[in-house]
């Protein structure tokens, strides 16, 4: 049982828990190509970088004119791309096993809030064989507002029953930490998946608490 102030992880899972290494930039660009369309990597980067699908579309309806009535046929298509790298790429990896599995074991309740689809979400998580290890999976789709609005953070906090202050975020982009800031969680963020680990995440929570 801990004794610690911090009681919960949370993390975020593309580029966090997953190194899905572009597979949502690549399939959503491979349906875009079909209208004419692309993102380039500076302005993924940039600008997209952690936005669900549809938000990206919506953006570039404004900025580019892409017709709103493709937006759903686009998602869908970019969906099924991505689904089929996650069969084929998306496995287990040590450092995560460990990591998830011995915070479990020390007592902390353990999440995921992705601005992900709930499906990609799910599978990801059965396909790596972290699901085992945590209390929840949060997807874009199950707040009003994803990130970087604090919803989908807030939303973990309290179905936890925790408050922000008891909670550390893992997360690896800017709309994210955006997020994780602003729900008033302490926040660990990594630059790649290899930075997830027991250690760092360990480090985090004595600094929290020194």
């Amino acid at each position: 049982m801990i004794k610690s102030k911090i009681k919960a992880v949370i993390f975020d899972m593309d580029g966090v828990l997953i190194e899905e290494k572009g597979w949502h930039y690549d399939s959503l660009n491979k349906a875009l190509k079909l209208f004419g369309q692309e993102i380039s990597q500076y302005d993924h980067i940039v600008t997209y970088d952690g936005l669900p699908t549809i938000k990206k579309l919506e953006m570039l309806s404004i900025e580019r004119g892409l017709p709103e009535s493709l937006h759903n046929f686009i998602n869908n298509i970019k969906q099924r791309y991505t689904m089929d790298m996650i069969y084929t790429r998306c496995k287990p990896t040590f450092n995560h096993q460990f990591a998830l599995s011995q915070l479990k074991k020390d007592g902390y309740k353990l999440g995921v809030a992705s601005n992900s689809a709930k499906g990609t979400v799910d599978t990801m998580m059965r396909k790596s064989e972290l699901g085992q290890y945590l209390d929840f999976v949060f997807s874009y789709q199950d707040v009003s507002k994803p990130k970087p609005d604090p919803e989908i953070y807030l939303k973990g906090i309290q179905f936890l029953g925790l408050s922000p202050k008891q909670c550390v975020i893992v997360e690896d982009n800017e709309n994210g930490i955006k997020a994780a800031k602003a729900s008033g969680a302490h926040v660990l963020q990594v630059l790649s998946v290899d930075d997830v680990n027991y250690q760092n995440i360990t480090n985090k929570i004595k600094q929290v608490e020194s």
